[in-house]
């Protein structure tokens, strides 16, 4: 049984918050723990708000999100760890090797599909980030 997902990018300020936040409103209902957290974190700053604004025209929120930093404690915790990106899941594996076999890349179910970061770019472009985030986390959300 899967009870804590943790979702990896770098900022965690636009695409973990946005699985994260995603997943929660699917899972919620499961009784699953899920967080966020990055590899290179903007510690304490709150979501994007391109980002943000994406999430709420779909429906969904995540007020009180404060960016952390990822650590080898938050991986060993999860039961299942989520990355946008295969250098990410490198990064991961890197800093806790026995992680490995828990990680995958959110795309994993759209032929491990990365998906890459919108950060400072055009409203279309977390648009189109969106999209794909929640192909994967509908994927995801029938596996667990």
């Amino acid at each position: 049984m899967f009870n804590k997902i943790l979702v990896v990018c770098i900022g965690n300020i636009c695409r973990s918050p946005t699985v994260e936040a995603l997943l929660k409103s699917r899972l919620a209902h499961r009784g699953i723990e899920v967080s966020s957290a990055g590899l290179g974190a903007l510690v304490d700053k709150p979501m994007d708000s391109t980002a943000r604004e994406v999430l709420r025209e779909n429906g969904v929120d995540l007020p009180d999100h404060k960016a952390r930093q990822l650590t080898r404690e938050h991986l060993q915790q999860a039961d299942v760890i989520l990355a946008m990106e295969k250098r990410h899941v490198e990064s991961i594996v890197e800093m806790a090797p026995e992680v490995r076999g828990k990680t995958f890349l959110l795309g994993k179910w759209q032929n491990n599909q990365e998906i890459s970061d919108p950060y400072r770019q055009q409203k279309v472009a977390f648009e189109h980030v969106f999209q794909l985030m929640t192909q994967g986390v509908d994927s995801w959300s029938k596996k667990l």
